[in-house]
């Protein structure tokens, strides 16, 4: 049997995929077409939409903003759609900048990621306990994502792989899958020059290990932050292994 596309390839979500295949506790891999990381659902094609109708995929957890669901709010019909708002949003935070008038650099706008990041634990810890809340509620198939799926989606993303036993090596070779898949609009940016564009539409491995130095300092360790901040201790990893790793 041919293994599955880890891509989708949808027309209006680049970045919709899925996160089976990857080797996880005791060489257990994680099932496919159960658990998939998106940009956002609200420009779908009709043939978008039959592909992921043949998912079974009911189950939406949003991480964008108030605005950012309002511009482009899910088409998936039928969708249980679980907001789990994070905001401010990086593009926010650049706004306020660039409307008080500051020239950004492209490391001015590194350092604007990585504090993005660190701001995932410091202040949005909440919503990703409510969204392994939801995983462990129900097998049913589940797509979680922001605006583009990288930054919001990809801390996520790499907090879901890890608990269930997934390398670091790996979970940031997915992570930086984004810069492969992801088709930035031809005009976004509006502004900004080219070098700060590329940092803003890419993802690097020095924003997500902004967030795990985060969760190191401040919280004790992955296992520590998620057993007491995300409420997934022993009995929770071995149901969420039970329910996504293959037997």
């Amino acid at each position: 049997m041919p293994m599955p596309t880890r891509s989708l390839s949808l027309q209006g979500a680049t970045n919709f995929r899925d996160l089976g295949g990857y080797e996880g506790l005791n060489g257990r891999s994680l099932q496919w077409r159960k658990l998939f990381r998106s940009d956002h659902l609200g420009s779908l094609t009709a043939e978008d939409l039959a592909v992921v109708a043949g998912l079974g995929i009911h189950r939406v957890c949003d991480f964008r903003g108030a605005q950012e669901r309002l511009g482009a709010p899910c088409i998936l019909p039928n969708a249980e759609v679980q907001a789990l708002t994070i905001e401010p949003t990086v593009v926010q935070r650049l706004t306020e900048r660039l409307d008080a008038g500051d020239v950004l650099t492209a490391a001015d706008m590194v350092s604007l990621m990585q504090q993005t990041y660190r701001d995932f634990v410091h202040h949005n810890t909440p919503r990703f306990k409510a969204l392994f809340a939801q995983l462990l509620a129900s097998d049913a198939p589940l797509v979680f994502h922001c605006t583009a799926g990288k930054d919001r989606t990809g801390f996520a993303a790499a907090l879901i792989l890890l608990s269930l036993g997934v390398s670091r090596e790996v979970v940031m070779q997915d992570y930086l899958l984004t810069n492969v898949l992801l088709k930035i609009p031809p005009h976004a940016g509006g502004p900004l020059t080219p070098e700060v564009r590329d940092v803003l539409y890419r993802v690097q491995e020095d924003f997500l290990t902004a967030a795990f130095d985060v969760v190191e300092h401040d919280h004790g360790g992955l296992e520590a932050y998620l057993e007491h901040d995300l409420g997934v201790g022993p009995a929770e990893r071995a149901q969420l292994a039970n329910v996504y790793l293959a037997s």
